[in-house]
């Protein structure tokens, strides 16, 4: 029998809950029958819960908080937040992937979406703004300090969004990924408000599609892009800004065309290596310093040059990287959050358009501000990855 404190956070009549019963009945029998976990209660509530969300009804949702500086026993930990600790398939097995995770705040958000992407033959570097506090850096190093697949960046940079600091915490990081001893086959950079709508199956899947080619979305600038590599740029970084100023940039060298694209990109090994050690990229990098936001130039006008390692120069905005809710767009249906920089904030209401989406991220996400929605997507993509499983009897990290 339910508690009361139960039958408070979800008043719903009677027949709906003997419905949600007898359907859940059925799909339990299904998943003792495959010799999978039994559902918990509490996961029945959270099921339907995400249904409720998912069909445009309200729902009550209570999220446990997770603790910051709380220290952990790793193996207690591991156990009791349900992290995967074996490959759940050979082609995962034999595909490692590498991630790039610049964070600065927010560690519950963090530690969410690492649970959601990690599995244990793949490999994490993160991030961490040189200006974010001691006790959220301390935070971050004890957690990862849990996983021997996951480390610091060696070195921190001060990051000013839209400057030459955000393209310089990934290259710090993919130099330290080159050096890891697993042999990743793909590196994709994440921010800490991404989260993934896809299974690691399903990723090492989308990447397979590319056979060896990088992934950067892009096309030739549009107009308002233009300025933003015409003109030299301060970044400022006591102040958190990139100021444009009057003066007029040279060329850039190499004669490379610069392309405007993603920030968020999947890059072969091959062509890690290449930018880290190629002239070619690391004037590009040079002359990139006093320019807006880098990021979004830098890895699309590299792979457009087709001598490159795993290059596609007709490439335009294919590849699915990351879907996001623009403010000046209308397609999607309008943010069901709210927006910041004119990005959509994930609300409960976009749960259905994520779902719909063919990217392998998303961004962005505030796990304090929207719980449900995040909870929800996690959900969906374990009960997938379930699914996808090739073990035969799964430990307990389903929920």
């Amino acid at each position: 029998m339910m508690s009361s404190w139960m039958r408070c956070m979800f008043p719903i009549p009677i027949l709906s809950v003997a419905l949600l019963l007898l359907y859940y009945n059925n799909s339990l029998t299904k998943w003792k029958s495959s010799h999978r976990m039994n559902a918990t209660e509490e996961r029945i509530l959270l099921l339907e819960a995400c249904d409720a969300l998912l069909n445009g009804r309200k729902s009550p949702f209570e999220l446990p908080a997770t603790n910051p500086s709380e220290r952990y026993n790793c193996q207690d930990y591991i156990k009791h937040r349900h992290y995967i600790t074996a490959p759940l398939s050979d082609a995962e097995a034999h595909f490692p992937l590498a991630y790039v995770m610049t964070v600065h705040k927010e560690f519950d958000t963090f530690e969410k979406l690492f649970r959601a992407i990690y599995m244990p033959q793949n490999v994490y570097c993160i991030h961490v703004d040189e200006k974010s506090s001691a006790d959220y850096l301390q935070a971050v190093d004890d957690f990862i300090n849990c996983f021997p697949n996951a480390f610091l960046a060696s070195k921190m940079e001060p990051v000013v969004y839209a400057g030459i600091s955000r393209l310089q915490a990934d290259l710090n990081c993919m130099k330290d990924l080159l050096k890891s001893e697993v042999r990743w086959k793909y590196v994709i950079n994440t921010c800490g408000q991404d989260f993934p709508l896809k299974t690691n199956k399903e990723i090492v899947q989308h990447l397979k599609k590319f056979n060896g080619k990088n992934i950067t979305p892009g096309v030739l600038p549009p107009n308002h892009a233009i300025p933003r590599t015409k003109y030299v740029h301060r970044e400022d970084i006591a102040h958190a800004y990139v100021r444009r100023t009057n003066i007029v940039k040279p060329p850039p060298p190499h004669n490379i065309t610069i392309y405007f694209g993603s920030a968020y990109v999947a890059l072969t090994r091959e062509f890690t290596k290449f930018i880290l050690e190629d002239p070619r990229a690391l004037d590009l990098l040079k002359w990139s310093k006093d320019t807006y936001s880098p990021d979004e130039h830098y890895w699309v006008s590299l792979n457009r040059i087709p001598d490159v390692p795993g290059s596609t120069p007709d490439a335009q905005w294919e590849g699915d990287v990351r879907a996001i809710k623009w403010r000046d767009m209308t397609e999607h249906g309008g943010c069901h959050g709210r927006y910041v920089r004119d990005i959509c904030i994930y609300g409960t209401g976009d749960l259905q358009w994520l779902m719909n989406s063919n990217s392998i991220f998303a961004n962005k996400f505030e796990l304090k501000s929207y719980p449900p929605t995040m909870e929800c997507l996690e959900m969906k993509i374990r009960e997938r990855a379930l699914n996808q499983s090739e073990v035969t009897v799964l430990p307990d990290w389903y929920l």
